[in-house]
Parts: C-alpha cells; structure tokens; sequence
C-alpha cells in the first residue's frame, strides 16, 4: 500500500459545484470486469468512463471497494485504507481518478463509518480483552441478568442488534449484520481514526464521500428501549414489511443528537480542501426529512442529503410528490436536498411503481427538475427493470433470510448490460456474480446510443437541458398545482423563471399556466405544445415555458 503527496486543487476551484449537480452511481461489483473473474472492478470502471461522462453528469459516487469479506459487499469494512484485491489495487484506483477528472467527473466514494467487519483490526482487538487499548472502540454491554440482550434494539437484517461475544463475555451492537460491529463513536479516539480516514482519502484526489447510514452514528449512552411504534404508523421504507424492524420507534439506537458535533468535525476537514463535499444517506421510516434538515442546516454539516421519501414503494403520483415538497419546504428551510428514485438497496423504480417507458421518461424529467442535486443509479438511464434471480443464484444474506416473501437487493445489481449480442451483456469473459436478466440485453448500451429516442439518450438530453438551465440546478421552487396525474412547479434564480408542468397520468391534461408572458423553453427534449392559458399535455409528457418579463 503507497501513501499518496496530497494532489493539489486549484485554489479557484468552485467550492459549490455539488450544488445541483447530477451524481451519477456505480455499483462496481456489476460495472464492467476487466480480468474475468466474473465481477466489475476499478480498471472495468475506467475503461467505463466515456459512457458516464457522455451522459453530461457532474460526478461519479462508487460504492464500496475497501478490503472486506464481502459478507455485505463492501460495507464490511477490514481495512478503509486499501482497495480489496478483487477490484484491484490503489494504482488502479489513481488511475480511475485521474481518468475521471480528464474526463471532467468529480469522484465520490462510499465511506462506512458506523460499523466495521468484524475481521477488522480494530474489532479483534477490542473484543479480546475489557483492557486493551481498543477496548471502547465499539459499543459493548452486559447480560441482563438473564442473560438476554441489554435492551430491545433489533437489526435492520433481522433479529435483534446484538450479538454475544463469548471471549468479552458480553454483547455487541450490530444494526446490521452479526459481522458489522458497530463502532462506538463516543469514544473520541474513534472519531479522529475516521476523520483520519477521511483525509487519507482527499489527500489521495476524491472529491467528498456519500456517507452511509449517517444517522446511525451514535447510539443512545443509556442504552434505553425502543418504543413500540403503532400500527397505523409501521412502513417498509427503510425494511421491508416482513421484518419487525418496522414496529419500533427508533428513538435510541441512531438519530442521536450527538450526531451533529461529530458531522460538524466532519465538516471541518472537508473545508480545508478546495472543493470537497459530502451527501449523507438518512435511513428512516418516520423522520428522515427532520433529520435531512438537520444535518444540512447552515454551512457548518453536510453539504446534502437524502433521505427515503422516493426510494420507497409509495407511488410517486402528484398528489405525493406535492405532499413530499411541501414536508421538506416546511421542515427544511436552508438546507440541500439530493433526491434519488433508484439505488442499489432498493427495487429499481421502474418496477417499483410499475412504469412503462414514456412514464419512466417524464418521471426522470420530473427528477431533473427538483430544487437539489441529483443522483441516478447505473442502469436507470437504460429503463433496466427489476431483475428476477432465482434462490439458488442469490447472493445477498438479507433476501437469502427473508425468502420468497423478500427477495433481497440482488435485482437490483445485477451486470449492466453493454451490448445485446452476448449472453452476459459484455459485461465479462467469464460467469457473472450475479446472471444477467435477458431483459436487459435488449436495453443495452449498444442498442440505445445511436437511438435519438432511446431511454439513454432521453437522460443525456434531460441532464443537457438541466444544466443549461441556472434556475432547475440552483433556483428556488414553488409549487403552482396538482392533482393524483399531473404536477406543476415554478423554478426562479435571480432573472431566470421557468414553469414545469408535468403530465404523470396516461390521459392528456389540461394544465393552468400562471400568470407571466411565457414563451417555449428552447432545449427541451419533448415534444413542443403551444403556449396558452391552459396547455393540454399528452399523456406522460412534460412542458418547460420562460417567463419573459424576467
């Protein structure tokens, strides 16, 4: 393992660059394989790149590649200061860092500082002794005098959250699984290893992080209970519905308010490079927008967040997303969302809300023109639906436990299919990971890009025409009208008015203009209709008008 010189910034460097950027995620484990071992890797990223960076995003955010056992596919931490063998080696790593920046990508990558492998160094000397140095490094407790856990706390995985150690004669914490101790960040020597983390990483070139799991940083010192959440309020947003995860409120084990201090040391590390940033993932069924808000409150915590309004199963019709933008209206009054449809932990949204290809484009235009930044996920600009993977080909331990009435997240990462004339999609010489669905293939890479109105070039152009566009990457939002089929919005930045309007039904509607001298927004990538008092829209399609007074 080599220790970088930091890489040098210039100084002139736009430190808001994140804002209203358009992230774009890859799951590397599924990206392209370069050796043949079946799996993607840090060079099949690199030979990658063009791909994304014709797309127009801003940036890249990888999930993890750290060493690991890969027991939860890289958030199993064993060593946060070297790239496990499987997708390469730190060179490999600075190679796709400065190809990603030739190419104008800022690069984020996946940090997990709530929990580590328990193969970790640290976790193997902490759980041999209640003395060594180590010792308080994750979050231990007694029996109850019965022997049973301390408290009630259960994981999002199943079961409860903690796991006897018999060398400790105690309990562990573990929020997800058995081997993801969870460290214990009120232990101050923790925090400043991870902040030393962090630095190794900006020091080595990285633009910022996605924080995983960031409100599950502290637990509660007193170890309290859980309440019992009531029916009426119990979702599957963060677990699904089959797990009783979902019937606590988790009042104290994350959402801490320690947790601010801790974001603020973050903070401070980041500011003394030129242009970092950090998006936090904000795990919660009842109050991930207040915790959003919260952590991205002012100029001193995370620079975004997001949480799971839509990356849940609730359908995203007019009447909801008006719900969602009035909540984080109220609740969140300085701070910066980035909204996301589709992730590697979720059922990809195409199937999720069962779309089909012209409701799939204007959700995504819909996407494009929230106030926030953006990240979409590997194989969403294709249209690629849930994969269906069979037991026997499972790999994910959470699906694997709750079989058949919860699948898991593998359908979601399955390869992305590069051209159709190749039963694994070009993604390696060899047995893939996980199997590539034949669906796919017709969706491929090579099928869309010389297609003008293909899925893929519909994301190209609606991230063109976002980006040309000052008031749909930074402005203000209001919100003009709505009902379950239809939704439209007013996005101002200084000068700059545009009013979206934005057909989600299969049914053409008439939809109110506000008052303005409007005239048709050059760029946009559907069909053009007539500015009026009232402009009827086909089904699944979206309108962009200027306000010309401005």
């Amino acid at each position: 393992m080599t220790q970088m010189e930091p890489i040098a910034v210039p100084t002139t460097a736009d430190k808001d660059w994140w804002r209203g950027a358009v992230i774009y995620q890859i799951y590397p484990r599924s990206f392209q394989d370069s050796n043949g071992d079946g799996i993607g890797d840090l060079a099949g990223i690199v030979h990658r790149l063009k791909h994304i960076a014709d797309m127009g995003v801003d940036a890249i955010w990888i999930s993890p590649f750290f060493r690991s056992p890969m027991l939860d596919f890289g958030y199993d931490v064993s060593d946060y200061r070297d790239i496990d063998p499987m997708f390469g080696t730190l060179g490999d790593f600075d190679v796709l860092m400065q190809e990603a920046h030739r190419l104008g990508l800022k690069v984020l990558i996946d940090l997990v500082l709530s929990h580590t492998s328990e193969e970790h160094p640290w976790f193997r000397e902490s759980s041999s002794s209640h003395s060594n140095p180590k010792s308080d490094w994750y979050v231990w407790a007694d029996a109850k005098p019965d022997g049973t856990p301390p408290n009630n706390w259960l994981a999002i995985f199943g079961g409860s959250a903690w796991e006897w150690n018999a060398e400790r004669m105690q309990y562990y914490l573990h929020n997800f699984l058995t081997a993801q101790p969870d460290l214990n960040l009120h232990n101050e020597e923790v925090q400043t290893e991870l902040l030393e983390v962090a630095r190794f990483w900006l020091d080595r070139g990285v633009d910022g992080f996605r924080l995983d799991t960031i409100n599950f940083y502290f637990h509660d010192a007193q170890l309290r209970d859980n309440p019992a959440l009531p029916i009426e309020d119990r979702n599957d947003t963060i677990a699904p519905a089959v797990n009783p995860y979902n019937w606590q409120d988790h009042q104290y084990d994350k959402n801490r308010p320690e947790n601010l201090d801790f974001l603020r040391k973050m903070r401070a590390v980041l500011d003394e490079y030129p242009a970092a940033t950090m998006v936090g993932e904000v795990g919660d069924g009842q109050y991930g927008m207040e915790i959003q808000a919260q952590y991205t409150a002012g100029t001193d915590k995370v620079h975004m967040c997001y949480d799971f309004a839509f990356l849940s199963n609730s359908y995203p019709s007019g009447t909801r997303v008006a719900e969602v933008l009035n909540h984080f209206a109220d609740v969140n009054k300085d701070g910066w969302a980035c909204w996301a449809f589709s992730n590697h932990d979720v059922t990809r949204h195409a199937t999720r809300w069962n779309l089909s290809e012209p409701a799939c484009k204007v959700y995504a235009a819909l996407l494009m023109c929230l106030r926030g930044s953006v990240c979409i996920y590997q194989g969403e600009e294709l249209g690629l639906t849930e994969a269906f993977v069979p037991f026997e080909d499972l790999q994910d331990p959470y699906g694997i436990r709750f079989w058949p009435n919860y699948r898991g997240r593998d359908g979601c990462r399955t390869p992305i299919p590069w051209v159709t004339d190749n039963a694994v999609g070009g993604f390696s010489d060899a047995k893939p990971w996980l199997p590539v669905a034949v669906e796919h293939l017709e969706r491929s890479v090579a099928r869309q890009q010389d297609n003008p109105e293909s899925m893929l070039n519909f994301y190209s152009s609606m991230i063109a025409f976002r980006q040309t566009l000052p008031a749909l990457t930074k402005g203000t939002l209001d919100l003009v009208g709505h009902s379950d089929d239809w939704i439209s919005i007013i996005r101002t930045e200084g000068a700059q008015r545009v009013f979206c309007a934005f057909n989600l039904g299969d049914q053409p509607q008439d939809i109110a203009m506000p008052p303005g001298a409007w005239a048709l927004t050059e760029g946009s990538p559907f069909v053009s209709t007539d500015v009026a008092q009232t402009v009827t829209l086909p089904p699944h399609q979206a309108f962009f008008a200027t306000d010309q007074d401005t």
